[in-house]
């Protein structure tokens, strides 16, 4: 008798739950990533304790019509390719079918789901792999995703999971990335009740850029465009003095899937050359747009890395078009005189100024919160001016030395030791000490 034997469908499952499903972040990846090729616009996230309690994911797409609720369960069912040759033009976030057996056969998944708008819709229960129910249920149109009690089944892999803090980190920093990738979905990320992302949706990539890591780091970002005849390349790169101590900052997205690619960061941190502090790197958004032949996303089980045709072409295009987005703007700045402080604790001293940085940081980040009287990354944005019709006199707080009215005999005795030169000394002590 033969010993090798074909594994029922359900041992199946767990195996590739192996792959899949590493962490909660892993479920959080997929239950996304279906809502968004279902089309929606609005996708809520809520996780307990990591995600390991419980988590819900919520969307307003597409749903699932009734008679594939069951389907969609069943190992390699998809409805996203139908041939091989699809393969190579997938446009898709998902494609293999494997997400839904695998999750559902490591924990207990409960879905309501409805096509329309009539609130007629579906409930589904499954719990390690097996179905226990599945009736009619009022459902908005969108699909609701319940994942409670993961790894309940498997003691090994649950043993083995990191802290709640560490995981819950994981989530965020998916729907960090998955919020960058699309801003023109609404998400929000929730963790015991607390609120940890919330973007509009609006299609505006600045506003998700402040949304994730600060008005600071929106207001430090370069628009990025490019195109050539292969490839599409848009999103935004920080000023050289914008760093960062690791490459965690650093998003690329191919096809509106965010992907981990080496190359590509290698090509990014060539076109800032020297820019760079040594040990530091930028902060960059980068969104590339090719065909999807040019580009295999069938090579890793989470999807995260792929392969380029083209792959000298692409980073020499990401290479350029970064290092044309910093040629645009002044890198070197310039030492200017400015006052500091106020009343008569002013003091004159030299700072950097970057002379077409404000002007442009003032239209990128318009409709962002401005801070009055704090530094500008890069500079210090100057002290407003008095009025010119306001005689300065020595009452005038801040006033300059060179500017104060000098007594009649002082001017004469100066001018009868050759003062010629003590405007200019006046004005070099004062940018050294108080006035």
């Amino acid at each position: 008798m033969g010993k090798i034997k074909v594994l029922d469908e359900h041992i199946a499952n767990q195996i590739a739950a192996g792959e899949v499903v590493e962490r909660p972040a892993s479920v959080v990846k997929e239950l996304v990533e279906n809502a968004i090729d279902a089309g929606a616009t609005k996708v809520d996230v809520w996780a307990e304790e990591g995600g390991l309690s419980s988590i819900r994911v919520t969307d307003n797409g597409s749903g699932i019509a009734p008679e594939d609720c069951e389907t969609a369960f069943y190992r390699h069912a998809t409805s996203k390719i139908s041939g091989g040759r699809d393969l190579f033009q997938i446009t898709s976030l998902g494609f293999r079918g494997e997400a839904l057996p695998s999750i559902a056969s490591v924990s207990k998944v409960e879905v309501v789901t409805a096509c329309g708008e009539d609130g007629a819709g579906r409930r589904l229960v499954v719990e390690g792999g097996t179905l226990k129910n599945n009736e009619d249920a009022p459902a908005s149109r969108g699909t609701d995703f319940r994942v409670r009690e993961l790894f309940y089944n498997t003691p090994a892999r649950l043993k083995y999971m990191k802290t709640v803090q560490t995981e819950l980190g994981h989530i965020s920093d998916y729907m960090y990335r998955m919020a960058l990738s699309h801003p023109e979905v609404a998400f929000t990320l929730r963790h015991n009740g607390n609120s940890l992302l919330q973007t509009l949706g609006g299609g505006d990539l600045l506003q998700v850029i402040a949304a994730v890591y600060g008005t600071t780091s929106a207001k430090a970002m370069l628009p990025l465009e490019g195109e050539s005849l292969d490839f599409a390349v848009s999103g935004f790169v920080s000023l050289p003095d914008f760093t960062r101590s690791n490459r965690s900052a650093i998003t690329t997205v191919v096809n509106g899937r965010y992907i981990r690619s080496h190359v590509l960061n290698q090509a990014i941190m060539r076109a800032y050359h020297t820019l760079l502090p040594v040990g530091r790197h930028p902060l960059v958004v980068l969104r590339l747009a090719m065909h999807p032949s040019l580009v295999d996303v069938n090579v890793h089980p989470a999807k995260l890395e792929v392969r380029f045709s083209k792959e000298a072409e692409l980073t020499a295009f990401v290479e350029e078009s970064i290092r044309a987005a910093l040629s645009r703007e002044v890198l070197i700045p310039k030492a200017v005189n400015q006052r500091v402080g106020r009343s008569n604790d002013t003091i004159v001293q030299e700072q950097f100024h970057f002379p077409k940085r404000e002007g442009f940081l003032g239209e990128l980040a318009a409709g962002l919160p401005q801070d009055k009287d704090v530094p500008v990354q890069g500079g210090y944005s100057l002290p407003p001016e008095p009025p010119a019709d306001r005689e300065p006199s020595a009452a005038v707080p801040g006033a300059p030395l060179a500017a104060r009215p000098q007594d009649p005999a002082a001017a004469d005795s100066a001018a009868a030791h050759g003062a010629a030169a003590a405007p200019a000394a006046i004005g070099r002590a004062s940018c050294r000490g108080r006035v």
